[in-house]
């Protein structure tokens, strides 16, 4: 399988991670029956890490489609070569480390983490944009 597809598949781990992570924390902090139940009540303002948990997982879900995409699209027109595996590798690890950065509260780095991951689709999607000139 491609290297490509393989870390599309962890990047599939990855936002499973995202999910249970930030519901973790949040049901520490809003209770099990508030997780079994409807979630209708009104709720406290989140606790910092609660709030960061979910802010990191709406960044994760934000730009892992435009991965995923840019995986689909080089596998699918036979695009892969060693940078787009490099780049996408560089995606999920930027991804992998931008979790417990977010988690800690961590300025400026975290941007840079961010930025990376972009760097690395980016490379997964020029083989398809020089393709498309």
């Amino acid at each position: 399988m491609a290297t490509e597809l393989i870390v599309l598949a962890w990047g599939c781990v990855l936002a499973f991670v995202h999910v249970f992570a930030a519901v973790r924390f949040k049901t520490r902090q809003y209770g099990t029956k508030w997780n079994m139940g409807a979630r209708d009540e009104v709720l406290p303002p989140p606790e910092p890490m609660v709030g960061r948990l979910a802010r990191a997982q709406a960044n994760f879900f934000e730009t892992f489609p435009i991965a995923a995409a840019a995986i689909l699209i080089v596998h699918a027109a036979g695009l892969e070569d060693r940078w787009t595996a490099i780049g996408a590798m560089v995606w999920l690890a930027a991804r992998v480390v931008y979790l417990p950065l977010y988690a800690m509260g961590t300025p400026v780095l975290r941007t840079v983490v961010f930025l990376v991951s972009v760097v690395g689709i980016a490379m997964i999607l020029r083989p398809a944009l020089q393709a498309a000139f």
